[in-house]
């Protein structure tokens, strides 16, 4: 699970120690067979997939203006014959003991110590070779129908690394599921089934739509006890956790183990959301979970079904978000978009696109920050020929970009820049020019050019904005600089067309980054974020 903070973020199908019920394996499930569905209602889920008709298509007739629903049990029936428990089944190996161990548990130099011994204890000093010993695992976790030829949803941590996976209906049926494609960015799996009739299935609805107070109803397997319903409302929209892609919905229906991976309904009877991880100082829910929205998942799934892999646009650029001071620095009137701070092969290289462009438009969709336009690119196809407007010295300008394809241009990097030395005191830091010694022990390129960072007045603006020794100055104000000159000219450029602060392009770590730097020490600013490739 990944953590929001340490040890607290759990994903909704690997709580089992800390819910106190010890590992996968040694649970037992209950039998999710269930009795409880009228036989009318499940002729009517058998009809709709012989139909190609989704459960859950008349749910919306139902009065929804109401302030609370007077019950979500006729929308639990109509929608629960598509609503699966995943079991998976796998090989571990655990350790026997081995050295500094008495036994399982037991430390060496304990008065068990020499029984274990004794009788034969694998791993223990005299006993028999220790070693791992294979041994079958299982883990449980729900997902969803979404088409009456078998293709099931559910997360990617529910079935990763799993040797077999089996598929459990409602109704008690169990056929076994074979992968079709996986995509851990956003954490989600795509199965298929194979079965003589067709299958009840449900649709995704437009989690754009959601609004924070929605109804939803989570169905799933939480615990292994079988088919479970639990209700809450949005609590929140758009959550980013640890992902470029994340898009969660924040709900406070109860999600546990085993609920990874099932469904979260809107009361018209659509997946606004596949049920993923939540929040928890104990491992239990206590009302705050997340669901991938469905307008994520849809889109990484039509991938999955025609490819087996998900085939991600690419722009190749580093941004970074564009804050007030910087648009203030070049002359912008508002703040809005993502800033390129590297320009590497690529994309946006064979395009025109500069370091320095603020990316305000991206195939006519208003871009507002890096996380929108990350998005964007992703959900845009490879090969695609997209338009993109960018702001360069005032002027804006438009130009035509065939994207590429983010899986296989993962991992390109990019340089930096350099001179003589002489230090020089501006802006509350201490430049010299950077010299081939000083860029390779940076790990600039040889031939680098630019002004390194000395030292930094703890009470200055450069120490504000999260300057430091062995930051690479190799722009100001979107022209190169090599030496203190230049930066001068530049401080003196600003100053002179009015400006509050001059915009700084520095390289750390080899990873490029913008900074608006006050002209004056009494100005006040926070750092800015880090740059995110794209």
């Amino acid at each position: 699970m990944k953590p929001l903070f340490q040890g607290h973020f759990l994903t909704a199908s690997a709580l089992a120690l800390a819910v106190g019920l010890g590992s996968a394996s040694a649970q037992q499930a209950v039998d999710p067979a269930n009795t409880d569905l009228p036989p009318e209602v499940s002729e009517q889920a058998q009809d709709a997939a012989e139909a190609n008709r989704p459960l859950g298509a008349d749910a919306g007739q139902a009065e929804t203006a109401q302030v609370m629903p007077g019950s979500f049990a006729d929308l639990a029936e109509q929608v629960s014959p598509a609503v699966v428990n995943i079991t998976t089944t796998s090989v571990v190996s655990q350790p026997t003991g081995g050295p500094g161990f008495g036994g399982p548990g037991i430390p060496e130099g304990s008065p068990f110590s020499d029984l274990f011994r004794e009788f034969g204890m694998p791993g223990m000093p005299g006993g028999p070779e220790g070693g791992p010993t294979p041994r079958r695992s299982n883990a449980l976790g729900s997902g969803f129908v979404i088409s009456a030829d078998g293709y099931i949803v559910t997360n990617n941590h529910v079935i990763e690394g799993a040797d077999q996976i089996e598929v459990e209906f409602y109704a008690g049926e169990r056929l076994p599921a074979e992968v079709v494609g996986t995509d851990p960015n956003t954490d989600v799996a795509l199965l298929k089934v194979e079965s003589e009739d067709p299958i009840p299935f449900v649709t995704f609805g437009d989690s754009d739509e959601a609004r924070v107070g929605d109804w939803v109803l989570a169905l799933g397997n939480p615990l292994g006890q079988g088919f479970s319903a639990s209700s809450g409302i949005v609590s929140a929209r758009n959550r980013e956790l640890s992902g470029s892609y994340d898009d969660y919905l924040q709900t406070d229906a109860a999600i546990n183990r085993g609920n990874s991976g099932g469904p979260l309904f809107n009361l018209d009877g659509e997946v606004v959301g596949v049920n993923t991880a939540i929040l928890s100082p104990n491992g239990g829910s206590i009302g705050i979970g997340f669901s991938m929205a469905s307008n994520v998942v849809s889109q990484v799934v039509s991938q999955l079904q025609e490819f087996g892999e998900t085939r991600r646009g690419w722009l190749g650029v580093m941004i970074q978000d564009l804050t007030p001071e910087m648009a203030e620095a070049m002359g912008l009137q508002a703040s809005a978009g993502a800033m390129i701070t590297d320009v590497p092969e690529g994309p946006a290289r064979d395009a025109g696109l500069q370091t320095g462009d603020v990316i305000t438009q991206f195939d006519g969709t208003e871009v507002e920050d890096t996380r929108g336009l990350v998005r964007r690119v992703a959900e845009a196809p490879a090969g695609e020929t997209v338009q993109i407007v960018v702001m360069r010295d005032g002027d804006e300008q438009v130009l035509d970009v065939t994207l590429g394809r983010r899986e296989t241009a993962e991992g390109e990097a990019a340089p930096a820049s350099a001179e003589e030395p002489a230090e020089t005191d501006l802006l509350g830091m201490s430049v010299t020019v950077m010299t081939p010694e000083m860029a390779a022990e940076l790990g600039a390129a040889p031939n680098a050019r630019g002004l390194v960072i000395t030292d930094v007045d703890p009470e200055g603006p450069a120490a504000d904005k999260g300057l430091s020794p062995g930051d690479i100055i190799t722009d100001v104000n979107q022209q190169a600089v090599a030496s203190v000159s230049d930066l001068r000219d530049r401080i003196t450029e600003a100053r002179e067309a009015g400006r509050q602060s001059v915009l700084m392009l520095i390289r750390r770590g080899g990873d490029p980054l913008f900074v608006a730097l006050p002209l004056s020490a009494e100005d006040e600013g926070a750092d800015e974020g880090e740059g995110e490739a794209e």
